[in-house]
């Protein structure tokens, strides 16, 4: 299961239906604080979060995320359109990997892929 914070309807539209066709769960979120109480509740294997979002940020939420021992270890991706190439913002707040918009969904679905441990046959992770 994948948490995506994202406040921009539209966005959060095509990033669910885009992670559905490729097999995922997901969980959508319109701001940082309401994805942070979804992580809680539904400990997902990643969460994919926006920077700028109410209530609270997407680096906001990554520190909650990497300050909470339960939930430390969940990848986060942030795709963000308000990051420059190379701002250290992101990986600075526990973000696992940083994509900036625009972006594809196969760039996200790869990205994701790398992040996620595989699984067998016979439904264990390697």
């Amino acid at each position: 299961m994948i948490v995506v914070a994202e406040d921009h309807d539209d966005i959060r539209y095509v990033l669910k239906r885009s992670l559905e066709r490729a097999g995922h769960r997901v969980v959508v979120a319109a701001d940082g604080a309401s994805a942070l109480a979804a992580v809680r509740e539904h400990r997902p294997d990643l969460v994919v979060t926006d920077v700028d979002m109410p209530r609270m940020t997407g680096l906001d939420l990554c520190r909650a995320i990497r300050a909470d021992d339960d939930l430390r270890h969940i990848p986060i991706v942030v795709a963000s359109g308000s990051l420059m190439p190379g701002d250290s913002q992101a990986s600075e707040a526990g973000a696992s990997a940083t994509l900036l918009k625009p972006f594809l969904p196969a760039q996200l679905l790869d990205l994701i892929a790398a992040l996620l441990p595989r699984a067998t046959p016979d439904g264990a992770t390697t």
